[in-house]
């Protein structure tokens, strides 16, 4: 049976090679253990979802192929986008992070509760380092660098993007790791994560790099991270990639 497209990802919107990487993406096998796993949890399913067809496989970027800013996490959610099929969609995570992109303009509807709910992201596209979910959120340094050249060959394909907003430490170690795989330098010492933390590359080109805490339950219910300091930090982004195309 062919594996369906990504779900929420309207193919005949995005320019041809990146429709193309996309349905690769999402037919991909190099990690058995992932590969497992996901379908696993699509087979058993959470009791709350017990009636739903879970996606269980690799989850494809979103958003707008025109975007300025790439929005890049740590993997799909187990009863999250490996449910539903698109990134940060059925999960908390996803409903802090749309509803800010909401706030600040970037998104169509403050919710994002399935593929189908008719989500438009303007200016932003959302992927992660690691594309299959992983048992208990943590993937192997193996998987990590078995997935990373899916957003190495999906980066230069999304022309205009000048800032990655890193969410999370993993993602901003993942987004490091993109620059070698470009062929550019890794700068030394090597930034620190953190929220709010910026590293720019200079002369040497590629995208401005932009730390924010994961909008994940253990960062959103304790007060490391707000509303309020995820709305400052997408309005500095967008401050960054304006400044970069005037």
């Amino acid at each position: 049976m062919p594996t369906p497209d990504p779900p929420g990802v309207d193919l005949t919107e995005l320019p041809p090679a990146l429709a193309a990487l996309e349905r690769r993406i999402v037919t991909c096998r190099r990690c058995p253990r992932l590969v497992a796993w996901r379908e696993q949890v699509a087979r058993e399913r959470r009791a709350a979802f017990a009636d739903e067809t879970y996606w269980g496989r690799p989850v494809a970027g979103f958003g707008d192929p025109a975007a300025r800013l790439l929005l890049l996490g740590l993997a799909p959610a187990a009863h999250g986008a490996n449910r539903t099929g698109r990134i940060f969609t059925g999960d908390r995570s996803g409903d802090v992070l749309v509803a800010a992109l909401h706030r600040a303009g970037l998104a169509s509807q403050a919710h994002s509760v399935g593929a189908d709910d008719g989500l438009r992201l303007r200016d932003v596209w959302i992927a992660s380092a690691v594309r299959c979910a992983p048992p208990g959120n943590r993937p192997t340094a193996g998987e990590r660098d078995n997935c990373l050249p899916w957003t190495a060959a999906e980066l230069p394909l999304l022309e205009r993007v000048s800032v990655i907003v890193c969410l999370g430490g993993f993602a901003w170690d993942a987004a490091l790791r993109l620059r070698t795989l470009a062929g550019l330098a890794v700068p030394r010492p090597r930034p620190r994560f953190g929220h709010d933390a910026l590293w720019q590359p200079g002369a040497d080109g590629g995208p401005t790099l932009l730390g924010c805490y994961h909008p994940s339950q253990q960062n959103t219910f304790t007060g490391r991270l707000t509303p309020a300091m995820l709305d400052a930090l997408l309005r500095r982004a967008k401050a960054l990639a304006a400044a970069d195309a005037s």
